[in-house]
């Protein structure tokens, strides 16, 4: 799509912020208004907007894009997510361990344990581990106190949870670093060791590093987003 338009602005509304091009109001491609909960996202989006040349490149707009699944998707379907969010806590890689070579048991108790533990005291859930690859199954009771904990995230905060468990394939790892209790880097590492530990063995493939550096990218996007929201 060709650029179409000259200025683009941010404007204050009683319930949020919008952006306009050339004094127009930008919707989402679900024809929904897009506005937006905070001043830094808005100008955030704006600042993605004004940046594009002759040709829009939508793939480019990370902050727009987030903030239209917000709006067009997680919105309208809350509890559909909520419970996609949720089912990680009963597959959660954290939980699955390897039984050797003895220096990966190690790292992932070193490296996942502290995870775990922070989730049951911060919860009062605990989660059990397995090794090899049959399924654990996880306490019913442990598993609805997640799902409380994500049906509490509005549907801005919700799109940023989904796309770090996706991302982390970690329900854990992304709670431990919407409430800070680990950095980004930490959960992004915890969430590819075991990858990094055979590709130390035996190498790297530059088709699975291309597409790792594109999901930790993803989720640089995310931890923005998320940021944007939270700077009130």
């Amino acid at each position: 799509m060709k650029r179409f338009y000259k200025s683009v602005s941010v404007e204050a509304q009683h319930d949020g912020f919008t952006i306009t091009l050339d004094g127009r109001p930008v919707k989402t491609p679900g024809r929904a208004q897009l506005l937006l909960p905070t001043r830094a996202l808005a100008d955030a989006v704006a600042a993605e907007w004004d940046a594009q040349a002759d040709d829009i490149k939508p793939d480019d707009m990370h902050q727009t894009r987030l903030a239209n699944t917000a709006l067009d998707r997680v919105a309208l379907r809350h509890e559909d997510v909520v419970v996609e969010v949720a089912a990680f806590a009963g597959t959660d890689l954290l939980c699955y361990r390897a039984d050797e070579p003895a220096e990966l048991v190690a790292a992932q108790d070193a490296q996942w344990n502290p995870y775990l533990a922070w989730a049951t005291e911060r919860y009062g859930a605990a989660l059990k581990s397995t090794a090899g690859i049959m399924p654990v199954s996880q306490d019913a009771d442990a598993l609805e106190k997640f799902a409380a904990v994500v049906r509490g995230y509005d549907a801005f905060e919700l799109t940023a949870l989904h796309a770090f468990t996706n991302g982390l394939g970690s329900l854990i790892l992304a709670l431990a670093y919407m409430e800070g209790f680990s950095p980004l880097e930490a959960v992004w590492q915890a969430s590819i060791l075991d990858a990094t530990h055979q590709e130390a063995a035996w190498g790297t493939d530059w088709e699975v590093e291309d597409k790792r550096e594109k999901l930790h990218a993803e989720l640089v996007a995310a931890a923005e987003f998320l940021s944007h929201l939270r700077n009130k």
